[in-house]
């Protein structure tokens, strides 16, 4: 069965070239065409294209077939080319003509749209959970070893003091910048395509703000062409949002890797987190950490993959579109497995203590020399030679203490306000519209 089926017959090697993957992928967007359906419908009997009595047979019918599928219990037959189709055609077996109405002021463009839009909004809740759970987990690993110094690095060479609180503080307000973009790319996801039909509106009197809040979208997108145009573009922003918090996940898989080698030795983990060598009895690799950071690699050329599918298109729809499925659909599995993996894995990291005792690490401390001496009264540049001087002599010792206490610094990680920062950042979502109004749809 087929939406567009007419008197003729496709190829088979046509129709399978071009159906592709497409009903693979089309299995996760089921719950989300059932969802549009249901409020579609009910804004068709609102203004008159549907009656009382099929709307309430469509309903009850559409919500069995929603629970099925929350269930698993819900497949696409063989012949049946998407979701949409499934669905039309289960209710027409069941309800008859009334089946057959559903379908009225709109189009597969408009129903792909609403799909995916719900289904993106369904995953950036998802993934923005999945930050949140890694945020407190760095947050916690960042107050309880706040006091355990680490080398900090310029060019890879010996810098200045760090912590292993600073460390895992910073990692932890680079997740609030990428929840920022990820509740940019949720704002331009949450827009209601339905009622731009095939991408030009409809001639039938449609109520597209019944459908926006039933379906719990913060608005419309007014304009059926570039309702139309978001397709792809939506795609683009989400996967750009993505990649941000792919290239937080990749860099501190890095720096994880580094300070797991014996050259630094900074952290280890129990032998069950960590893999073997076929011929060297002595290897604990940090796989997990390797395949993570390729994986989150991979993520940051996403964008550059969806661009390069749509950098040649007019306005208007092109079935390419539907291939930005094959590349967003898997790698939004991915960034939540990579997210949630960093979160289980980052508690049972062992860190060493007494790091910078060391003394390949004292002329770390040199900047503090240097500031000590500004402190009683030297210009910063004489103190800076007399340093320097003691080093090249041989002469130079290590401050008793490490005193840096401005905001963000060492001895004052302001932990509390970059947590308050998130909590903003997520308020800003607003996800229990979206909850409220599609529990109301399925209830």
């Amino acid at each position: 069965m087929k939406l567009w089926q007419k008197n003729s017959n496709v190829k088979k090697e046509i129709e399978q070239f071009t159906v592709g993957r497409d009903p693979e992928f089309d299995m996760q967007l089921a719950a989300f065409d059932v969802l549009g359906s249901l409020a579609h419908t009910r804004m068709l009997e609102q203004v008159g294209l549907l009656e009382k009595e099929d709307l309430d047979a469509l309903q009850q019918e559409m919500k069995a077939i929603y629970h099925r599928i929350v269930a698993g219990d819900f497949e696409i037959e063989s012949g049946v080319e998407d979701v949409h189709s499934q669905v039309e055609l289960e209710l027409t077996r069941k309800l008859g003509e009334a089946g057959k109405k559903i379908h009225s002021g709109r189009s597969r463009n408009d129903q792909v749209l609403v799909d995916l839009k719900l289904y993106l909004r369904h995953e950036l809740q998802q993934v923005v959970q999945e930050v949140k759970a890694l945020f407190d987990v760095l947050q916690e690993q960042s107050e309880r070893h706040k006091d355990r110094l680490l080398p900090g690095y310029t060019h890879l060479q010996v810098a200045m003091p760090s912590s292993f609180g600073l460390w895992f503080g910073a990692y932890a307000e680079s997740l609030v910048d990428d929840v920022l973009l990820l509740q940019a790319a949720y704002k331009i996801t949450d827009k209601n395509p339905l009622g731009s039909a095939a991408g030009y509106g409809s001639s039938f009197p449609l109520n597209r703000q019944l459908t926006t809040d039933l379906l719990g979208f913060g608005t419309l997108n007014y304009n059926v062409v570039y309702a139309q145009m978001g397709r792809g573009k939506t795609e683009r922003v989400v996967s750009t949002a993505m990649a941000s918090v792919a290239a937080t996940l990749a860099r501190m898989s890095m720096d994880l890797c580094l300070y797991m080698s014996q050259n630094f030795a900074f952290v280890s983990l129990p032998d069950n987190l960590t893999t073997g060598s076929s011929i060297m009895p002595h290897k604990k690799n940090p796989d997990v950490f390797e395949i993570m950071r390729g994986k989150c690699n991979k993520m940051q050329a996403l964008p550059t993959e969806i661009s390069m599918l749509l950098v040649n298109l007019p306005s208007g729809y092109h079935r390419e579109l539907q291939l930005l499925k094959e590349s967003l659909f898997p790698a939004i599995t991915e960034l939540k497995e990579c997210l949630h993996m960093m979160t289980f894995m980052l508690p049972q990291l062992q860190v060493r203590d007494q790091i910078m005792e060391e003394d390949k690490y004292k002329y770390a401390f040199s900047v503090d020399a240097v500031n000590a001496e500004v402190l009683v009264g030297m210009p910063f540049r004489d103190a800076y030679k007399v340093v320097g001087e003691r080093i090249e002599a041989g002469t130079f010792t290590v401050p008793e203490t490490v005193t840096h206490t401005h905001e963000g610094s060492i001895g004052n990680l302001c932990n509390k306000e970059i947590a308050s920062r998130m909590d903003q950042a997520i308020e800003g979502f607003h996800f229990e519209r979206a909850e409220k109004a599609l529990q109301e749809l399925v209830k």
